[in-house]
């Protein structure tokens, strides 16, 4: 764990993320899709390698069965890591991240609406799929819609026939969130993303954290300001929005948090 820390600590995020971003959806690693991928990425994709891990959780449910597989794996993740997939590995986190580098005006936003994910959690991926046996959040995430709607309706464009008023609702939904996320730091992951919630259920648990070295800690507050969730850093890394992104780490002029 030291030598990945270090490493990421050397490394530009971004980096990182594209490189992921294109492992996820690409050929070089055919036969995948028995896998769910760390982070929020659509199995319908025409280029995806790993399957939807809330899409895979949303079939099961459908099919009146326990994901163990699923869980399983989600549960390893979270383990050792907590939410730090959201922040290296997830590819609609590194969009919105884009997004929020456009400079204009910036809305802040307060954290204590958090638990909107949890409720998309129970309600969106697990209630309405379980009594209408059709996957709700699949057909509405805008993840989707940005990877798979509007790339199969370019490659195959006989497809646009059957476009109807849900795929219209996805467009509007996308947009939404596109047009939110430059204005405000990754208000899919810090509102709605189910996963995150999942994710966020390990961080006070998981191998990696990281604490403040309150002797060395001069409150300079440069730690919050670089914080793209928004929360209170000198809290810790066992906060259920932290992503373990390390820009915090990095920023500290006093070198106050340790891992």
């Amino acid at each position: 764990m030291k030598y990945i820390v270090n490493f990421l600590l050397k490394i530009k995020r971004w980096v990182i993320q594209l490189v992921t971003f294109g492992i996820w959806n690409s050929f070089l690693f055919p036969g995948l899709k028995i896998l769910p991928c760390p982070g929020l990425n659509c199995y319908a994709c025409p280029f995806a390698v790993f399957a939807c891990p809330i899409g895979t959780l949303q079939h099961f449910i459908i099919i009146r069965e326990i994901p163990f597989y699923t869980i399983g794996i989600l549960g390893l993740i979270g383990s050792f890591l907590g939410r730090m997939s959201c922040g290296w590995l997830c590819p609609f986190g590194f969009l919105q991240d884009i997004l929020y580098k456009i400079k204009v005006y910036k809305l802040k936003l307060s954290n204590r609406f958090g638990w909107l994910r949890y409720a998309v959690l129970i309600i969106l991926v697990i209630i309405i799929p379980y009594l209408t046996f059709e996957p709700w959040f699949s057909k509405l995430c805008p993840v989707g819609t940005i990877q798979a709607g509007i790339p199969w309706l370019i490659l195959q464009p006989d497809l646009r026939e059957l476009v109807g008023w849900l795929f219209g609702l996805k467009i509007v939904i996308l947009i939404f969130f596109l047009v939110w996320s430059v204005f405000t730091s990754r208000p899919f992951c810090r509102f709605i993303c189910p996963l995150g919630a999942i994710y966020s259920l390990f961080n006070k648990v998981s191998a990696f954290q990281f604490k403040i070295d309150e002797e060395l800690c001069s409150n300079c507050g440069i730690c919050n300001k670089v914080c793209p969730m928004e929360i209170d850093v000198l809290g810790g890394s066992q906060q259920s929005q932290c992503i373990r992104c390390m820009k915090c780490i990095k920023a500290c002029p006093k070198n106050a948090i340790k891992i």
